[in-house]
């Protein structure tokens, strides 16, 4: 298997990936990932697939947001989707996809990496609540134990306040989880 950067005739593949990994809601996840390529295209992040015999069959986003941080604004990571085709899941691609992708961005200038997912599974990678190191949730749909983040070397303590999701994330409602009987 070989981890890489997303190119631009990997889109097809990546959106079959998300469309499988996501069963009623890879409509939407693939749709985000349409849109957030754009933010890539323009610095904002970057994209891996992992390939096997050819065929893509993982993929994972790093992609710009903000900190609304008490001194300023800081740029910081949003690791978001991250999907594997489930007849590939639980052969560690997921994890090789997170681990490369932190390792790129521990090199570089961003000092935090937000997600929502589960605890369980990111746990592994250094990821701890949010609100357990003075983060605040872009909305309140988000489960608290959901909210996670991991401090990169970039980070410096005064970076703390309420990570700002960029706008694909609201224009295509993939923030938290809607109530769906209300």
């Amino acid at each position: 298997m070989e981890l890489r950067e997303e190119r631009p005739d990997d889109a097809g593949a990546v959106r079959h990936v998300h469309l499988r990994a996501f069963g009623d809601h890879g409509g939407i996840v693939a749709d985000l990932v349409d849109t957030l390529r754009d933010g890539i295209r323009s610095g904002g992040g970057f994209a891996l697939v992992a390939e096997d015999a050819g065929q893509v069959v993982g993929h994972v986003m790093f992609t710009r947001s903000l900190l609304d941080a008490p001194r300023r604004l800081v740029d910081v990571r949003v690791l978001s989707p991250l999907g594997v085709l489930p007849e590939r899941q639980r052969q560690g691609i997921g994890s090789a996809l997170v681990r490369a992708g932190l390792a790129t961005l521990t090199d570089g200038e961003s000092p935090l990496v937000f997600l929502e997912g589960d605890p369980g599974y990111y746990f592994r990678f250094g990821f701890t609540p949010g609100a357990d190191l003075g983060f605040r949730k872009p909305s309140l749909r988000i489960p608290d134990a959901a909210f996670q983040v991991i401090r990169l070397p970039a980070y410096e303590p005064w970076m703390t306040g309420t990570l700002v999701y960029s706008e694909p994330f609201w224009g295509h409602d993939a923030v938290g989880l809607r109530d769906l009987d209300a």
